[in-house]
């Protein structure tokens, strides 16, 4: 029994020391990892302040970005609306890590948060006025500026002191006055402006005294292009006066102020035309020329409508209107014509006739296609009337299915038997 033991004692031993020999020999010859410390590769960059609404993509390149990367972040700024307006915005591009961002925002020019921009905003518009290159500001136009970096508001207000001037800048000198132009973005604009350094006195002076001007009696009334030319003003600024006497004015001036409303002419050059300014109304011998109590308001011409003093806005609006409906039934369908004088549309429909003898009208069952569907009371209904009269030959049934709110059944039963 003890022998049995002893034996059995023996054997694990020497297992044991077969096993711890067999783990000497396999170790012998490894040799143990050393500590991995893991050291962010230096980008080697010098960073600076920079404003990302500047950025092309070469500089994002050289802020450590990958080509992918830029073409993300100019995407994004796309999308926001073409510029950057806070740090917080920026900050949400998926383009930009959180440690990336981490790293740039101590030098990013922008508020940190879209509520301080207000507070910021003359700041922020300095820097983000970009120049695309060389430019005549005369030929910009509100989108221009816009993208140059103005707002809307700014935008307009350049175009409206264009205006002012004549359509023209004319000069640096003039262009620096405009007050939407501060001091600041003047001197970063001024040497890609292509326009003359100055002008010598004021707009009205200098055309004056440069043209050696002799100013005669005139009838603003009667000149053409050429004759305001020759009193000193510009090829637009004279297409502008005739323009507003012909549209504004109905074709004449009706005294010396009419003459000083029109924009394009200066208080001082207004002064020095007025002891000219004679003034002859042909206004009565004018409409002379047509009878318009003996006028039909459905033969009515365009021309006669200018005739009578409408603008060509409102004659071509009268005319469309008719020539659609097929003829006016009564007068009240003038006066619901949007873009016309309504006063001078009153005084137009008291004065003429209204025969209604020519206008076509048909019943629902025997309308024509195409007039239903060109018709302005019945277009939005007519499919449902040829839909309903092939079942219901029957107009009291028609009308009944239709279901039309009274005033719109009211108007397209003028033009049913």
């Amino acid at each position: 029994m003890r022998k049995s033991y002893f034996r059995k004692l023996a054997c694990m031993a020497m297992l044991l020391t077969i096993l711890l020999a067999y783990q000497n020999y396999t170790s012998r010859g490894k040799e143990s990892f050393p500590d991995v410390k893991f050291i962010m590769a230096s980008s080697g960059v010098n960073r600076s302040d920079f404003d990302p609404n500047t950025l092309d993509e070469t500089q994002w390149q050289k802020l450590g970005f990958s080509e992918k990367q830029v073409s993300t972040i100019l995407k994004y700024k796309e999308i926001v609306g073409g510029q950057f307006i806070s740090k917080q915005q920026l900050k949400k591009c998926y383009a930009i890590s959180e440690e990336k961002f981490a790293e740039l925002k101590p030098y990013i020019i922008l508020p940190e948060d879209d509520r301080k921009e207000k507070s910021l905003s003359r700041t922020f518009e300095k820097k983000t006025i970009t120049i695309p290159g060389k430019f005549n500001p005369d030929r910009f136009s509100a989108n221009d500026w816009i993208k140059m970096g103005f707002s809307e508001r700014q935008a307009a207000a350049l175009l409206k002191y264009k205006n002012y001037l004549g359509g023209s800048f004319i000069s640096k000198e003039k262009f620096k006055e405009c007050f939407i132009i501060s001091p600041e973005n003047y001197i970063r604009l001024e040497p890609y402006l292509q326009l003359p350094e100055k002008v010598s006195g004021t707009i009205a002076a200098s055309h004056a005294k440069s043209s050696n001007i002799r100013y005669r009696p005139f009838d603003p009334n009667t000149l053409n292009a050429d004759g305001w030319k020759a009193l000193g003003f510009s090829e637009k600024q004279a297409t502008t006066i005739i323009n507003y006497r012909d549209r504004n004015l109905r074709g004449s001036f009706k005294n010396p102020e009419d003459l000083q409303k029109c924009f394009v002419i200066s208080p001082e050059k207004f002064e020095e035309l007025k002891p000219y300014i004679t003034i002859t109304i042909k206004e009565e011998i004018r409409r002379q020329e047509t009878d318009f109590s003996k006028t039909d308001l459905n033969t009515i011409s365009f021309k006669q409508l200018l005739e009578f003093g409408l603008d060509e806005r409102s004659a071509g609006s009268i005319i469309g209107f008719r020539r659609k409906l097929g003829g006016f039934i009564n007068k009240q369908q003038i006066l619901d014509i949007y873009n016309i004088d309504k006063d001078l549309v009153q005084k137009l429909i008291s004065t003429c006739l209204l025969d209604t003898s020519g206008v076509q009208k048909y019943t629902l069952t025997d309308a024509p296609e195409e007039w239903l569907k060109n018709h302005p009371y019945f277009k939005y209904s007519a499919d449902k009337i040829i839909f309903y009269r092939i079942t219901y030959p029957d107009d009291k049934k028609i009308w009944k299915f239709l279901k039309l709110k009274p005033e719109y059944e009211e108007k397209m039963r003028l033009y049913i038997k």
